[in-house]
């Protein structure tokens, strides 16, 4: 059975052009506008990464700390969580949702208990930042057979030999984390030397889906476009913190930023 995720890429493939997949935290800046926020950037995101909040993050930087503040101070629990996933899931059932975030959570709430529930709500992919290769293998075929995708990750930093093996245990998408730092951190490499490094894993990937995360903003966005797919997180997060202290409708403002973003890629 193919999946959502592989879908979406397929269809961005014939239109020559990367998938645009777009990060918000789940319960930001409330349930909500959080259901609103899906559906608005639902039209113009290819694929919908979703965190789910944590008070202590890995990779975050600022503005997704920022975020997740916000939703752990409104209440936000897990089941909240896969709730905003099910009603968004009810008006589009075929746009693929990833869920994001730390391993502590599925630990406390049960692998299968999770699991189960991801499957329930329409979870299509999980991104795990703290649930490394070899590590992860077990839960991972535990998503496999459950037909969820498990996102593996690399960075700059990983070995040709460890990239083969984590290329070989992945489904239909893997991560390239373009720079050692947090998310939403300045760009500290140049977008010719992301793509060189690029263009070497991609060379591994046997012919799977290889997105670029970290460092994505509307100013860099189109220098890459040669990928497979583009996360942008931290500039989403930034602009519900921007219409929180401007009393705007965050709702308006991401539509707009998902809009131009698209446009920057087509």
């Amino acid at each position: 059975m193919k999946s959502k995720i592989k879908s979406a890429f397929e269809k961005c493939r014939k239109e020559k052009r990367p998938a645009l997949i777009t990060y918000t935290v789940a319960g930001d800046n409330t349930k909500k506008n959080s259901l609103k926020i899906l559906s608005s950037i639902s039209k113009n995101a290819d694929i919908l990464e979703l965190g789910f909040p944590h008070n202590t993050p890995i990779a975050d930087g600022g503005q997704i700390q920022g975020s997740s503040h916000r939703s752990l101070k409104n209440g936000i629990k897990l089941k909240d969580v896969f709730q905003i996933v099910k009603n968004f899931k009810k008006s589009n059932p075929l746009k693929p949702l990833i869920l994001m975030g730390y391993y502590n959570l599925i630990y406390q709430n049960g692998e299968n208990n999770f699991l189960d529930s991801c499957k329930s709500s329409g979870v299509d992919g999980l991104i795990v930042v703290d649930l490394p290769w070899p590590e992860n293998k077990i839960f991972s075929n535990k998503c496999k057979r459950k037909f969820i995708n498990f996102i593996q990750l690399l960075s700059p930093t990983t070995s040709k030999d460890r990239m083969k093996k984590i290329i070989k245990d992945s489904h239909d998408m893997i991560y390239y984390i373009s720079m050692l730092s947090t998310t939403g951190g300045k760009l500290k490499v140049s977008p010719k030397n992301i793509l060189k490094n690029y263009k070497k894993i991609k060379k591994l990937a046997n012919n799977k889906n290889l997105v670029i995360g970290f460092g994505i903003t509307i100013k860099t966005i189109s220098s890459l476009r040669i990928a497979d797919g583009l996360v942008v997180g931290s500039q989403l997060c930034q602009t519900i913190t921007n219409s929180i202290k401007k009393r705007q409708n965050p709702v308006i403002k991401l539509d707009k930023l998902v809009y131009n973003l698209k446009k920057r890629i087509i």
